[in-house]
C-alpha cells in the first residue's frame, strides 16, 4: 500500500511539473497509481494557472 501511495505523490509531482516518467508509467505494480497522479497533478497545475489568469483578467493581486 505505501508504494502505492509514493508512485501516486511521485505522480501528483511530475504531473504538477509537466512531466511524466514513462519507466514509472509502466511499472507493472505501481505504474497505474503513478499515471493517476499524473493526471491529478496536471489538472491541479492547470486549475491553479487558470485562476491566477482570471485574477490577472479582473485586475486582483493575489
Amino acid at each position: 500500500m505505501e508504494e502505492a501511495i509514493e508512485a501516486y505523490a511521485a505522480g501528483h509531482t511530475d504531473g504538477s511539473a509537466g512531466y511524466r516518467d514513462k519507466e514509472r508509467a509502466h511499472h507493472p505494480e505501481t505504474g497505474e497509481d503513478y499515471r493517476i497522479g499524473v493526471v491529478d497533478g496536471s489538472v491541479a497545475a492547470f486549475q491553479t494557472e487558470l485562476l491566477a489568469e482570471v485574477r490577472r483578467l479582473l485586475g486582483e493581486n493575489r
